[in-house]
């Protein structure tokens, strides 16, 4: 009863439903989803009157994209672009000064990442920092008078005067690019992440004064030399500004990296630092799970911040933690829970005023925004539906949270959501909040982009298990449809009623597939019970619930059960090399970035606290049986099984499912006759990002669709 209400409160969301399609409207194509403003980022103006946020328009005939800011009234009036960087240039993570006057934000428009400030009143932008080694993340001191940003140094110069030290970073950089030696040594473990080297340097937090206009920027000063991170490289561990300035602006508090074995350690801790430099002190040491996001209250009396309790799990449940403090930041108390009562795991949050918090989570594939207050820690639901993120508040001239808002058949888009003191008044907007950007009206009326239905089926142990089912525009009931059956990556990841520009769920329905989208065994939203599940069991239950949910969608009376195909991507693309040595019932599966091969994934992944946690430990260690378990390559002489022909996608920048695993399964399938072809981007990482290698992608994978499950109502 709950996913029908859900449902019915969901279709009301946006502004472009299956009930207000007019005719004439036509089913997406590939071009269209580089056409989407792609919004993100907002934030809030001090007196609630303005939102700015980052709109990223892609230019696919380039092969390049451009950002740039733009700014929006909470009240009346039309958004407006505040910057325009150029062709291919970006400009983003806007932060207001405390006074609302000056925007705070990132550029490449000289060539490097630099900082620059703009002014409200007129004028146009001007550059802060020439640092070699790039700046970003600025955030402002509570005064106003200074910025702190991130940049990531070589740590053997970090101790040195800010000129000696920035000439010698640009030295090796400049070194390193002319020489016609590209090697690279290693002395230990993170040398890599996602798509990139990590050469050695740590990012590094840099303070420095905002110069009056006309007048020379002062040096920078980095407040944490040596050879340690003072901010996530994992964004599992990071949710946007990972540091603060203390109420005093006497020091920063800062999400800092594992001290030692961060390549298989998730112990983040707030660390504290004077502004001027000096010893670092470490605040959460009690905890050697993750903690991150510090932000204090208002009045400067509370930290909140989010912790995790196991260590060495990524995906454990985050709690919003708070403790009281002096101005400098020093913990005055034992830090508590505000969320130990929801069994729900906490995003990025935000203070209202000194008493109150907001959060989003997930909640059964979809997001709610909760408040939760010091007093009583327990959080109820502020608003829901949809997917939402990036919060941020004003308490002028009312209560106000803009945050950004998504659907499965509409992209991300600036929110904003009101209330005033006499909480007998409706909020601002109605219940839902008003869409504030309108990036994407013109194209989103064009286009018939039908709603999702949300299904219950009963998985493995007679445990519910949702699932999304997206019908094509056009869709005739008293036709037969075939059917794509997705699986998410993670594995502790979700589909959500939410957009993707990587695996749109609306795009592939446009081909005329019904889509399936189940969140089995191991899927976030559904308590973290139903989380814990997957790990050291990823070809079992979770399989089983996934197998169930392919029973419910062959019955469903619309459905050609003939033509069923699926695909997944990361923990998804190891489902589907699952799917081909377990089961013969798919007409073709594509697999991307995928796990092949559970003892040569731990030797060249990069975070190996993923793999220790998800095996109970190295694969030399005691629970060696369990990389034996389930890995899909010791099954690949099931030739009863292992012949559903198949598409395998993997690329040479992906350090998280490392290119060999993509090379071993390729090898096993055609030595073994099985059909199958590989395609390999090697200038992607994990994700196809490049405009002209997303569309080629999107090209390759619905051939491959039509090739073996042709698609259409018969």
């Amino acid at each position: 009863m709950k996913l029908l209400l859900f449902f019915a409160a969901a279709l009301c969301l946006l502004t472009v439903s299956t009930a207000d399609a007019a005719d004439g409207k036509r089913p997406m194509k590939i071009d269209d989803l580089f056409r989407f403003q792609r919004v993100a980022d907002p934030q809030l103006s001090p007196d609630g009157k303005l939102v700015a946020y980052t709109v990223t328009s892609v230019d696919l005939a380039a092969n390049k994209s451009a950002s740039a800011i733009w700014l929006a009234p909470t009240d009346k009036g039309e958004p407006r672009p505040l910057t325009n960087p150029g062709p291919g240039k970006k400009d983003r993570h806007a932060r207001w000064s405390p006074d609302g006057q000056r925007l705070l934000f990132e550029s490449n428009r000289s060539g490097e990442n630099q900082l620059w400030l703009i002014d409200l009143t007129g004028g146009e932008a001007r550059q802060l920092t020439s640092i070699a080694t790039d700046a970003s993340n600025a955030i402002w001191s509570p005064d106003g008078q200074c910025i702190a940003f991130v940049s990531a140094v070589w740590p053997e110069f970090s101790d040195k005067p800010y000129q000696e030290s920035n000439e010698l970073n640009k030295k090796r950089k400049d070194e390193r690019e002319k020489s016609p030696v590209k090697a690279k040594v290693f002395t230990r473990l993170f040398f890599r992440h996602w798509d990139e080297y990590v050469d050695d340097k740590r990012q590094h937090l840099f303070v420095m004064p905002v110069p009056a206009v006309g007048a020379t920027p002062a040096d920078p000063k980095d407040v944490t030399p040596g050879d340690r991170d003072a901010y996530p490289t994992s964004s599992t561990f990071g949710v946007g500004d990972d540091f603060t300035f203390s109420p005093d602006g006497k020091y920063l508090v800062f999400t800092a990296v594992p001290e030692r074995d961060e390549a298989w350690s998730t112990n983040y801790d707030l660390c504290r630092v004077p502004v001027t430099g000096g010893k670092i002190e470490t605040l959460t040491g009690d905890n050697k799970a993750a903690d991150g996001a510090p932000r204090f209250s208002p009045d400067g009396k509370h930290l909140a911040y989010r912790a995790q309790k196991r260590a060495g799990f990524e995906a454990d449940r985050w709690e919003i933690m708070v403790v009281e403090v002096d101005p400098s930041g020093a913990f005055k108390s034992k830090p508590r829970s505000l969320t130990d009562k929801l069994d729900a795991s906490a995003d990025a949050f935000v203070w209202g005023d000194s008493q109150h918090l907001y959060f989003p989570a997930e909640q059964k594939g979809s997001t709610a925004i909760f408040a939760v207050s010091l007093s009583d820690a327990s959080p109820k639901v502020l608003l829901e539906g949809g997917m939402i993120g990036s919060l941020s508040y004003s308490k002028q001239p009312q209560d106000t949270l803009v945050f950004t808002r998504a659907a499965m058949n509409h992209p991300p888009e600036v929110f904003a959501y009101s209330w005033t003191a006499d909480k007998a008044k409706a909020p601002v907007g109605g219940t839902q909040g008003v869409n504030l950007s309108r990036a994407n009206s013109k194209l989103l009326a064009e286009l018939d982009l039908p709603r999702p239905e949300s299904v219950t089926v009963e998985g493995a142990g007679g445990t519910p298990m949702q699932m999304w089912i997206l019908k094509p525009p056009g869709f005739d009931p008293k036709k037969k449809w075939p059917v794509v059956y997705l699986v998410h990556g993670g594995p502790q990841g979700a589909w959500e009623d939410g957009w993707s520009f990587r695996w749109n769920p609306e795009l592939w329905a446009a081909q005329g597939y019904v889509v399936a989208m189940p969140n089995p065994r191991g899927s976030t939203g559904f308590g973290q019970k139903y989380v814990d599940e997957i790990s050291g069991d990823w070809g079992g239950k979770c399989y089983e619930d996934l197998m169930k949910g392919v029973d419910y969608v062959e019955k469903l009376p619309y459905v050609d059960k003939e033509r069923i195909a699926s695909a997944g991507a990361s923990f998804g693309g190891y489902m589907m090399n699952w799917f081909s040595v377990n089961t013969g019932r798919f007409k073709c599966l594509i697999t991307h970035c995928s796990v092949w091969n559970f003892e040569s994934m731990y030797a060249t992944t990069e975070e190996l606290w993923f793999d220790e946690w998800e095996h109970g430990g190295p694969p030399w260690g005691p629970n060696r049986k369990s990389y034996e378990k389930h890995s899909p390559h010791k099954f690949a002489a099931n030739l009863a099984k292992f012949k559903t022909p198949m598409l395998v996608i993997h690329n040479d920048l992906d350090f998280r499912c490392p290119i060999g695993q993509g090379h071993e399964l390729f090898t096993t399938l055609q030595r073994l006759g099985v059909p199958s072809r590989m395609i390999n981007f090697p200038d992607e990482g994990h994700w196809v990002l490049k405009p002209a290698n997303s569309k080629y992608w999107h090209e390759e994978v619905f051939a491959w669709l039509t090739k073996h499950c042709s698609p259409g109502g018969k």
